[in-house]
């Protein structure tokens, strides 16, 4: 019996050493599909509460992670982007755009920070346009001008939001009925901007609207990106092309004068890669009525086409801007004084940040050389742009 019993124990610890030896011998397949389960827990869609706007609105807050880690977020304010996370080439993932972490100063201090802007973006001279013999009179928040859609655009109210999921991309469907004359503007304008974050690292823009009236109609997206990931760094390092071979010159309140200007030998020429500080500061007349850059440019070519790339050496992060549109300003933060504290209470400088936003051109209303911006009733506005990321 004693001979037995050990004979059992025996057995007992060698099979135990066997059950040691087979876990310990692939110790990495557990962690292995602990870390996979945990990475395809973070691809998909969230949502959270941001706050309540002044009228007591509440606003929600989405976040949007696609295949690669690639990080978007969107709050139904003004369809905004608050966050927008890229990876650089050491693979550290940095938010590349300015915003901020509550409601309240994207309502009463952003200069349109990553936000949706209508019904007209850009500016529209002295605040008044006629549409068959008669006279509009908008809100003029930009001295004598009306800028990005009035006092409250469409940056400024809350957005009805959508989930979308489909193998390839995820995204929201931003929905919202602009009221006939509401900032002055005729027509009930039916609008829809749909927000796609590909597995390709691209965010695709769809706009459409249809309205009831005759109207004009402008949409863009006013978004500040700083591909360095840090706004305590300017953008005047980041290399930019846009593929125009003109632009629209200002007058001093920044209205087009209605020429279009070769971009050969100015300061406007981007037409190869060059920084964007290296003219900025040049004695040019149309400078100095920016501060900077802040005009459109008339983009060669017609189609889905490529309209601006922007570069950044050190973090190697690059950006193709792709657009349906005829325009694209390019707007160097020239306004930004440290007087707004965004993430992290980073005070936001003179040119921490770039937009460049696709477009018709400022002021077509009174231009009539200008592409056409009216919208008539049956007919369906429609345009596309995709901000594409990557690596070099």
């Amino acid at each position: 019996m004693k001979t037995k019993t050990a004979a059992n124990f025996i057995n007992v610890i060698l099979l135990s050493i066997i059950i040691m030896t087979t876990s310990c011998s692939n110790p990495s397949k557990e962690t292995e599909s602990t870390e996979e389960t945990a990475a395809t827990d973070t691809v998909g869609i969230t949502k959270e509460d941001f706050g309540t706007t002044a009228d007591g609105e509440k606003v929600e807050e989405y976040t949007l992670t696609n295949s690669n880690g690639v990080e978007m977020k969107v709050i139904t304010l003004g369809g905004i982007i608050t966050s927008f996370k890229a990876p650089d080439n050491k693979g550290n993932m940095g938010d590349v755009v300015l915003g901020f972490r509550e409601v309240k100063p994207y309502e009463t201090e952003s200069p349109y920070i990553g936000a949706i802007i209508g019904r007209y973006g850009n500016r529209i001279a002295k605040g008044k346009f006629s549409l068959d013999g008669q006279e509009y009179d908008l809100v003029t928040n930009n001295g004598a001008n009306h800028l990005h859609g009035g006092t409250k655009g469409f940056d400024k109210v809350v957005w009805k939001a959508q989930e979308i999921k489909n193998p390839e991309a995820i995204g929201l469907k931003l929905t919202y009925l602009s009221k006939d004359m509401e900032e002055g503007y005729p027509g009930n304008l039916n609008v829809t901007v749909t927000y796609l974050l590909t597995n390709e690292d691209a965010l695709e823009i769809d706009y459409t609207a249809t309205t009831d009236k005759k109207t004009v109609v402008n949409l863009t997206q006013h978004t500040y990106f700083n591909l360095s990931a840090d706004p305590n760094q300017s953008i005047l390092d980041h290399e930019l092309v846009v593929n125009a071979s003109r632009f629209l010159p200002i007058d001093s309140s920044l209205i087009p004068t209605g020429e279009l200007r070769d971009v050969e030998g100015t300061p406007f020429d981007f037409t190869s890669a060059k920084e964007v500080g290296t003219d900025i500061e040049k004695d040019d007349e149309q400078l100095k009525f920016g501060l900077g850059y802040d005009h459109c440019w008339v983009l060669d070519g017609e189609g889905m086409r490529k309209a601006a790339t922007l570069y950044h050496k050190e973090s190697g992060r690059f950006m193709e801007v792709w657009t349906t549109e005829p325009a694209i300003q390019v707007y160097s933060g020239n306004f930004l004084d440290g007087t707004l504290a965004g993430k992290d209470g980073i005070e936001y400088q003179k040119r921490s940040a770039i937009c460049l936003e696709t477009e018709h051109y400022p002021d077509s209303p009174n231009q009539e050389a200008f592409p056409s911006v009216i919208l008539e009733p049956g007919q369906t506005y429609n345009t596309k742009t995709t901000y594409k990321f990557a690596v070099e």
